[in-house]
């Protein structure tokens, strides 16, 4: 409704409007008043548009031909030296720029202008020559070594299969002699600590106490705990079923054993 007085130069209606428009719309809370705080928005822009193409400028216009006259003569062209044989035809300024005269451009210009950091390598440039292909081996150095290779597997499963057999044969003479202490008196529980318990090595201890987990895992052997709550170890009773015997339920536990109470 106001359009044609904000339009005047001489009037600051659209700027009031624009700061009453800014304080209520410190109040929005609905959308709907959002989107006419937007739609005046829009208008106001327009109507802002129209007025600063209506403002008259008293500043000169913009002469391509003199800046360009302007820039030659700071380039140092010289007018003097005017080729001969020049075309009437081709309306070009005659004149010839010096070898320097676009550096001492780039100069002057770069005063106005933020230079961006050169770029340089952290940890020095990368190498652009190829690498050196290496040398081949003889054949017959990639036999020899072959041979040492396949020597080693063997030797390891060798040091294996005697790490197992030593495991086999101490766990069958630890049962063996779980059973004899079972045997001299079968009314008498074993305890797993009396039984385990080197009083002089603490790591004989503990390799007894491994051991004697592969009797309870097979079933050769069962711990239980007596009235004082402590463990006891005795053997199994073979049931006459082969391996059925040992298909029962069978519990794991885990023992923490330091030094200080192996002490």
């Amino acid at each position: 409704e106001n359009r044609e007085s904000m339009l005047n130069s001489k009037s600051n209606k659209l700027t009031e409007a624009l700061e009453e428009a800014n304080r209520i719309f410190g109040g929005v809370s609905r959308a709907r008043e959002a989107a006419l705080d937007a739609q005046f928005l829009v208008v106001a822009t327009n109507i802002g548009k129209e007025k600063a193409n209506e403002l008259h400028s008293e500043m000169s216009a913009f002469d391509s031909a003199a800046f360009a006259e302007d820039l030659l003569t700071f380039m140092g062209i010289n007018r003097t030296e005017v080729e001969e044989e020049t075309d009437d035809s081709e309306d070009v300024p005659g004149g010839f720029l010096p070898s320097d005269a676009w550096q001492t451009v780039g100069e002057e210009a770069a005063k106005y202008f933020r230079r961006a950091p050169t770029f340089h390598y952290m940890m020095g440039s990368f190498k652009s020559e190829p690498p050196v292909p290496k040398q081949r081996i003889e054949r017959q150095k990639k036999a020899s070594r072959g041979k040492a290779e396949r020597a080693m597997p063997a030797q390891l499963k060798k040091m294996e299969e005697s790490h197992q057999e030593a495991t086999e044969k101490e766990v069958e003479r630890i049962l063996r002699i779980l059973q004899t202490h079972f045997e001299n008196d079968p009314d008498t529980p074993i305890s797993f600590f009396d039984f385990v318990i080197d009083p002089n090595s603490f790591a004989r201890t503990v390799e007894n106490m491994f051991h004697a987990s592969f009797l309870i895992r097979d079933g050769l052997a069962k711990t239980k705990l007596d009235e004082d709550d402590l463990p006891v170890i005795e053997p199994t009773k073979p049931s006459g079923r082969g391996e059925d015997s040992r298909a029962g339920a069978r519990n794991q536990v885990v023992i923490t054993l330091d030094q200080r109470e192996w002490k």
